[in-house]
């Protein structure tokens, strides 16, 4: 079994950390990106000009990629930690986790909002115009950035207090290995680690990968480049 850190790891924009026996780190450096990404695409819709398609087709890629790991990561917790949590918590806690499930499902909506903008404007098929199509695009962006934030609140500050409550080191542990981390194929690994460090302060970096396996820093440093490549192009108006 792996060492607790000494303190709770604690991000920029992460609302709490709340102490218990379970290493949060994996599940924080997750938050970090899904912010960071949401900001970023706020930005390119707002400065991408409408004309510029080879932008707006980078953006859909990168949108797509993101829009992966945020979904993959709501159904292991949907599937693999709420369900265990509600079999232990009290009412109170359980308002908690139903709410949790609730917030994954208004989420879905707004991202399939957005890639629809996307599309549109990367296939120049927007009909009513397109500085019309990217007005609406940005709405839905700031929107899917203030509910996930929200959402991402929440869980930090309460979901997270009821699995340092009522679930192990140990069992946490088990946990991250079987459900949380899933089976990523290596061309899903050459994404996910570069983009999950991308802008990550130093001591979330040394968390993440102290004791990683040698296999996973050379993934990491092949997807580097593959990745900056990509954000290059998608956000080279930001």
């Amino acid at each position: 079994m792996t060492s607790l850190p000494t303190e709770p790891l604690l991000l920029p924009g992460q609302a709490a950390a709340p102490p218990g026996p379970c290493d949060m780190t994996g599940m924080y450096v997750m938050h970090h990106a899904f912010r960071r990404d949401l900001a970023r695409f706020a930005s390119a819709v707002h400065a991408t000009p409408v004309a510029s398609r080879p932008t707006w087709e980078a953006l859909l890629t990168r949108w797509d990629l993101f829009a992966r790991e945020l979904h993959h990561h709501h159904t292991k917790e949907d599937e693999g930690i709420w369900p265990l949590l509600l079999e232990r918590a009290d009412d109170p806690g359980r308002v908690v986790l139903e709410a949790m499930e609730a917030e994954h499902g208004s989420i879905d909506p707004l991202l399939d909002q957005v890639r629809e903008g996307l599309c549109l404007l990367a296939n120049r098929r927007a009909d009513g115009g397109a500085d019309a199509t990217r007005t609406d695009l940005r709405r839905a962006v700031v929107t899917l950035g203030e509910v996930l934030d929200a959402h991402l609140a929440h869980e930090e500050v309460d979901a997270i207090r009821l699995i340092q409550q009522h679930i192990t080191a140990a069992e946490w542990e088990h946990l991250e290995a079987t459900v949380l981390r899933g089976k990523p194929s290596p061309g899903q690994m050459l994404f996910m680690l570069p983009w999950v460090v991308d802008e990550l302060p130093r001591a979330g970096v040394d968390r993440l990968l102290t004791g990683a396996p040698a296999p996973v820093r050379w993934l990491l440093a092949l997807g580097r480049r593959r990745y900056t490549r990509l954000d290059r192009r998608a956000f080279a108006y930001c």
